[in-house]
């Protein structure tokens, strides 16, 4: 039995650049982690835009749940990244 194929997601926003790090140490030197296209829209929708998870899930054309799971995992990526100065690679899935 094989897992259920994703659902695409509806991506608005455009990566600026490739990554986001911190000043004065080259990319090469830190530690990445990578945050996916679809990772960066609903935090924009929820946390910059102050949309519900069920208006951004309507408008990435999935789940609340969905939105709720990528939520939380963009979010410890962020979080972990700025405390403890990773690097953030955007990755574009074509979800």
């Amino acid at each position: 039995m094989s897992p259920r194929p994703k659902k695409t997601r509806k991506c608005e926003t455009s990566f600026i650049g490739h990554a986001y790090k911190p000043t004065g140490t080259p990319l090469s030197e830190l530690k990445q982690i990578e945050l996916h296209r679809d990772e960066l829209e609903a935090l924009r929708l929820c946390d910059g835009d102050g949309l519900t998870q069920e208006e951004a899930g309507v408008r990435m054309g999935v789940s609340r749940g969905t939105i709720q799971r990528i939520l939380t995992v963009a979010r410890k990526k962020t979080a972990r990244s700025l405390a403890e100065g990773y690097a953030i690679i955007f990755v574009d899935d074509e979800m």
